[in-house]
């Protein structure tokens, strides 16, 4: 039997509360959005919801819409959550590898937090390198809101870094995929060659590389 209830449900809280019950005044929820990509960096959030807020409106953000995201990153500032961001750099992802990157990208934002939390609910497998009382949530983005906010955050960041690379960039389009190896994005690696923020790690853009057009 779980130690968790099950928050597969309408209540996206009760995670929260269980751990409220145990003694944890703070608890905050980790993500990362951008493992995928093939470009940009990976960008993480840590968010302490307010216990008294609305939490069923905040949802994991890749069951929403781009408008809705926007909308519900200004209503968690509104609402004064608190938030910490760490983003990892492309050429710190090849250096170290996407997983660890990941990792860190969520250590460097619960460390961005005004107060450090009590516990830790992390989206995925794995903890976060910090001695801190956590745990892992298998598809952790639907099952508590806490992760599901921190989830918003991160893409909106990462998709408005990715935006501004398009002004920086304007040939791979970055505006429209973020990065993503849409079938578009690998075209334009294969005939314009990788930019300053392609993961020159990545399969697809290594092979570019190797074989570059002549």
């Amino acid at each position: 039997m779980s130690l968790w209830p099950d928050s597969s449900g309408a209540d996206t809280f009760s995670i929260e509360r269980s751990l409220f019950a145990q003694g944890y005044a703070t608890v905050a929820g980790t993500d990362e959005v951008g493992r995928g990509p093939l470009a940009g960096p990976v960008v993480a959030a840590c968010v302490v919801l307010p216990p008294d807020c609305d939490y069923q409106i905040f949802q994991d953000s890749k069951k929403i819409t781009e408008k809705a995201r926007k909308a519900l990153a200004v209503t968690l500032r509104e609402i004064k959550a608190m938030i910490g961001i760490g983003i990892v750099s492309p050429a710190d992802i090849d250096r170290i590898n996407i997983l660890q990157a990941s990792l860190l990208a969520m250590k460097k934002a619960v460390e961005q937090l005004s107060v450090a939390p009590d516990f830790l609910l992390v989206d995925g497998k794995f903890k976060v390198p910090l001695a801190l009382a956590q745990q892992p949530l298998i598809k952790g983005d639907s099952r508590s809101a806490s992760v599901a906010a921190a989830s918003i955050i991160a893409k909106v960041t990462r998709d408005e870094m990715m935006e501004a690379f398009h002004e920086r960039y304007p040939v791979y389009n970055f505006k429209k995929h973020k990065g993503y190896p849409t079938a578009e994005h690998r075209r334009l690696i294969k005939e314009h060659g990788p930019c300053g923020i392609h993961r020159l790690s990545f399969k697809p853009v290594r092979a570019c590389l190797e074989n570059p057009k002549k």
